[in-house]
């Protein structure tokens, strides 16, 4: 029996090197975790992803909504959580980090 999982973003940890699959996925997962934990479902999450990639695109031109602003202030706030938590146990490593996209 094959088993898939329909997301609708993902998450990768990047520049972290030598790390085991193993210990990596398990990073990931707690990333969207926590990330979850802060911003909401998975829908939300990829809501406000939306938003902070429209307004480092330039938005609309226009000035950013106070929607807008408030759903980036959270995105930083829940990314920090969220890489805190994904990095437990790893040890930090300055050059990595996590991407996360749009399915």
């Amino acid at each position: 029996m094959e088993t898939t999982l329909d997301t609708l973003y993902t998450v990768a940890l990047r520049d972290y090197p030598e790390l085991p699959l193993k210990e990596r996925v398990a990073a990931e997962m707690r990333y969207c975790r926590a990330l979850e934990r802060r911003l909401g479902p998975p829908e939300d999450v990829v809501h406000a992803l939306r938003a902070v990639e429209q307004l480092a695109d330039g938005g609309s031109g226009d000035e950013p909504t106070p929607e807008e602003l408030k759903l980036v202030a959270h995105w930083r706030v829940a990314t920090d959580a969220a890489r805190q938590a994904a990095m437990q146990g790893l040890g930090e490593s300055p050059e990595s980090w996590f991407d996360v996209r749009m399915a």
